[in-house]
């Protein structure tokens, strides 16, 4: 018979259970999908489904207040402009600054007749670079954004992904009484639901009697 390898939980991993349990929460979060209103579809792209620029820029805002974009690098790879970027975030949780990588690119607009991919810099329109150079930009910047997670827009195109759970292990918790009223102000902003609350967290039909009160 196979030896069982039993692996920690991330609970058994963590000392410092608060803060783990808190970033596993803002993960649930990030993994949540992107309201439905907000995706787009990409008729240049066979349809592919997409989240806008400003919704990526309103979530940075939202999530994590403190946030920079930084340009690694641009270049031009056959008729593209391409760029690399890095966005720099304050974790809400940690309070440690992070960075996620991503790239884009944008086709520059070429003469009418001389082939996308004729790399004779002469037969690129004017004001083409441009153009194409901030949309790579921001595809990059978009690109870098998906590695938040679903909310971002990482899964709009994939199939049979998992939805995301939190750790039990790190969840069934009592609830501090800072935490609890944290989580009430939430509960009375709207910010969450009652049924989100009890997925997230080991609440007491006492507790969840109170939140239904502030509503």
């Amino acid at each position: 018979m196979a030896k069982t390898n039993n692996l920690p939980t991330l609970a058994e991993l963590t000392e410092n259970k608060q803060i783990a349990k808190k970033t596993d929460q803002f993960n649930w979060i990030l993994n949540q999908p992107p309201p439905g209103k907000w995706v787009q579809k990409n008729k240049y792209a066979g349809n592919a489904l997409y989240l806008p620029v400003d919704k990526v820029e309103l979530l940075l805002k939202k999530l994590f207040k403190d946030y920079k974009i930084e340009v690694i690098e641009t270049k031009m790879l056959l008729n593209a402009a391409t760029c690399t970027a890095r966005v720099h975030y304050l974790h809400p949780i940690t309070n440690e600054w992070r960075y996620h990588d991503g790239v884009g690119a944008c086709e520059v607009q070429t003469e009418k007749g001389t082939g996308s991919l004729k790399a004779d810099m002469s037969n690129v329109q004017r004001g083409a670079m441009e153009k194409a150079v901030p949309i790579a930009k921001t595809n990059a910047v978009k690109n870098a954004c998906k590695n938040f997670g679903k909310l971002f827009g990482s899964d709009l195109n994939r199939k049979g992904t998992v939805a995301y759970s939190v750790d039990k292990n790190l969840q069934d918790q009592d609830l501090s009484d800072e935490d609890f009223g944290q989580l009430k102000e939430n509960i009375k902003a709207g910010k969450m639901s009652i049924d989100k609350a009890k997925t997230l967290y080991n609440l007491t039909e006492s507790q969840i009697k109170e939140l239904k009160e502030v509503l």
